[in-house]
């Protein structure tokens, strides 16, 4: 593990560039809107928090599992592997990377059925197809496209920092500590360090709150236009939130959704590869005799 974020894999290989991004998305994005995209998104933020939730995981565990969810799809089309399979992929693999401790197989593939049934009914039609055998088989693929890069640094332990700085850590990190949960809606984890998110997340908690940290702000030797640009896609997202309903509309938008082929594990895709294989086999010999006779 690196000793600080500037040497880390997070920082070295994980902080995108904007325009990288919408390029890679550029095949999903002939399909669905900008918009449409971000609400698929924050549609498999929600399903790992309720999963998280439901399995006792802390905060920064979900934090981890989303951005592990983001980075999958920065580099890959929707259509490539199904979110509903991703989702508790991340999550079970985020919880041996943040040492939550070991989740039995049925136990999250019980949990995950639970919630996509009771909390998610509105998104998801039908029984879930996924079993512990996909999980394990995704898991792979999740962990060759990260490149093993699975240490992540979080915005939390700076927000404390920061807070504990000004002595606002009754006032102003509850609220900033909210916003960036809420900050896993947007791409802002994909393009900015950390910091700069903790930071841009007070400043709007000291704006709500009415404290004047200004003069704390000036010492600061930061990119202040990055800080800008962070603040206002969360304004963006507060915004959406105001007239966006997702139990109304997330069904449509899912219909329009890019599908990956049928999931198989690896022994099923053989068995029906050799099971092809036979039947072309019988197949030229019953047009040999045919043709024979």
């Amino acid at each position: 593990m690196a000793g600080n974020f500037w040497s880390s894999s997070h920082y070295q290989q994980w902080v995108l560039d904007r325009q990288d991004l919408y390029r890679e998305r550029h095949n999903d994005l002939t399909i669905l809107s900008e918009d449409e995209y971000q609400k698929i998104m924050m549609l498999f933020a929600n399903v790992i928090q309720a999963l998280g939730e439901q399995l006792k995981f802390r905060q920064q565990v979900i934090a981890t599992a989303t951005i592990y969810f983001k980075r999958f799809y920065a580099r890959n089309s929707l259509k490539c592997i199904d979110p509903w399979l991703m989702a508790p992929t991340c999550a079970f693999l985020a919880s041996k990377v943040e040492e939550y401790g070991v989740i039995s197989n049925s136990r999250l593939m019980t949990t995950c059925q639970n919630i996509v049934k009771n909390k998610f009914s509105h998104a998801f039609n039908g029984e879930y197809p996924y079993r512990t055998q996909h999980v394990l088989e995704c898991e792979f693929y999740l962990l060759e496209m990260m490149d093993c890069c699975l240490i992540m640094y979080h915005p939390y332990r700076p927000l404390v920092k920061f807070c504990a700085d000004l002595n606002a850590e009754a006032d102003l990190l509850p609220v900033a500590w909210k916003m960036i949960n809420d900050c896993l809606r947007t791409d802002a984890p994909l393009l900015y360090p950390p910091y700069l998110i903790a930071l841009s997340c007070l400043h709007m908690a000291s704006i709500l709150k009415q404290k004047d940290i200004k003069g704390w702000c000036a010492d600061l030797n930061v990119d202040n236009d990055k800080c800008m640009e962070i603040t206002r896609t969360m304004v963006s997202l507060y915004e959406l939130w105001k007239t966006y309903d997702e139990k109304k509309e997330i069904q449509a938008i899912l219909a329009k959704m890019p599908r990956p082929s049928p999931s198989r594990p690896p022994s099923e895709a053989t068995n029906l590869q050799d099971n092809n294989s036979q039947q072309q086999q019988q197949n030229q010999q019953q047009q040999m005799s045919s043709g024979v006779s």
